[in-house]
């Protein structure tokens, strides 16, 4: 058992403390919210995870898991303290730092003893480093300095930390390893592995893999265009290339480009950081440049069906969310759709089963909400999916005929049979297969 101090509440340090304190830590999460800190006192989960609510309550309950405002409160008695603040992407790309140093200046004031400082955060290579300088300009103890970069997928996160492929942890430190070592042993049980390895490799490693991972999604968007110029089928080719096991089948499905928090600014910081260092980054820019056009796709797909011409036109938006199984919005494709077809003269209705406040919250009354998917398509003469939910997975089709004023769909990440949305009559149009592809060119309006 450790007395650990969490930095943060967003989504990455909230699951990270609940997952510490179900292991039997004590934790206390400080956060500068005080009405943020309520609501979590009173058990009230600020973010949408799948079982992270059942956990969360458990460890309150149990009296593991603490919350204050008060940064001294919480960091005094810890062992270990966990930094996970934002690091929003500058205008240029790079990581905003700000928050991670300013806390890191702080704590120099306030630890009397040995402390093992922990870079959750995604960051920089080399920011490790200059955590430790900020720290020692006050500090009158011993520190060590840890980058744990986080590998938790939005809508599978408390699985990811409770039973990890692998947890990265940098550090030259042999009294720090150890502190860490001990701490994690819980969660790899089943002898998946602790990788040891130095500061700045941890810190790289996390970009590395968000842009590969980027890169497989951009590269097979690029392949779904390609399948429709072809006359191909791009469901066949990703089985093809996907059993492949050098290749892998994760992360080969077309659709309307990624968003979220990690990808986009992990790709963007990445990039910015090789810019630094003087390396063209070819690859990675292009993929940056993909993942742009391919948000377009789908409205330019609208577009062409209708002539150019909104106006008047009302569609369903089922989807807003960047991913299914979470509320997050972060650089939605969603909302880039909402912009452009409004711009254009649609009227939009949308349905998510999570994410619709944040959306209110961002984009107020521009846009109509319905309460269920199938209010959503009352009068309409399309509708767009641009998220994969599980909900929109099996729809009853006959209710959709009945409530839609024509039968139009257009389905950015290809969740429906294409003979058998044929056979219901209906007009879809979807990313990269060769079927959609003739129908959708054959110019009916």
């Amino acid at each position: 058992m450790a007395q650990i101090a969490i930095v943060g509440t967003g989504y990455v340090g909230l699951v990270t403390g609940t997952c510490l304190a179900e292991t039997g830590n004590d934790v206390i999460c400080v956060d500068i919210d005080q009405e943020k800190v309520e609501k979590m006192r009173n058990k009230q989960v600020p973010i949408y995870e799948p079982h992270l609510d059942v956990l969360f309550e458990r460890n309150i309950e149990q009296g593991r898991l603490k919350f204050t405002t008060n940064l001294g409160e919480a960091v005094g008695p810890a062992k270990i303290i966990f930094l996970a603040l934002p690091t929003p992407p500058g205008e240029d790309g790079s990581a905003d730092l700000s928050y991670v140093l300013g806390v890191a200046k702080e704590l120099g004031h306030i630890i009397k003893d040995y402390k093992v400082v922990v870079d959750k955060s995604t960051v920089p290579v080399g920011t490790a480093e200059l955590v430790s300088a900020a720290i020692a300009e006050n500090a009158e103890t011993e520190f060590d300095v840890v980058s744990n970069p986080e590998f938790l997928r939005e809508g599978f996160a408390v699985d990811d930390f409770m039973k990890p492929d692998r947890v990265v942890i940098g550090t030259s430190s042999d009294k720090a390893k150890k502190v860490m070592e001990d701490l994690f042993k819980p969660y790899v049980r089943q002898g998946n592995p602790i990788i040891f390895m130095d500061e700045r490799s941890a810190e790289l490693t996390k970009y590395a893999a968000n842009s590969f991972l980027a890169t497989k999604i951009s590269f097979m968007n690029e392949i779904a265009n390609l399948c429709e110029k072809l006359g191909a089928d791009v469901d066949k080719v990703r089985i093809g290339i996907g059993s492949d096991e050098r290749i892998g089948k994760r992360f080969l499905f077309p659709g309307i480009g990624y968003g979220g928090s990690c990808f986009p600014k992990d790709v963007q910081a990445l990039a910015k950081s090789a810019n630094e260092a003087n390396y063209d980054f070819k690859i990675l820019n292009s993929v940056m440049e993909v993942n742009r056009i391919q948000k377009s796709v789908i409205v330019g797909k609208i577009l062409e069906r209708y002539n150019g011409n909104l106006q008047g036109k009302k569609i369903a938006l089922w989807g807003l969310a960047f991913k299914p199984d979470t509320d997050d919005i972060r650089e939605a494709p969603a909302l880039y759709i909402i912009d452009e077809l409004v711009s254009k003269g649609a009227e939009i209705v949308a349905f998510d089963p999570e994410a619709m406040d944040n959306v209110k919250k961002l984009k107020g009354d521009l846009i109509a909400y319905a309460d269920n998917q199938y209010e959503a398509l009352n009068g309409v003469d399309a509708l767009v999916i641009a998220t994969e939910w599980s909900v929109f997975r099996s729809p009853d089709f006959n209710k959709m005929t009945e409530v839609m004023k024509e039968k139009v769909i257009f389905d950015g990440r290809n969740l429906y049979d294409l003979q058998q949305i044929e056979s219901l009559g209906f007009d879809y149009i979807s990313i990269g297969r060769k079927e959609v592809a003739q129908q959708y060119t054959s110019g009916r309006v």
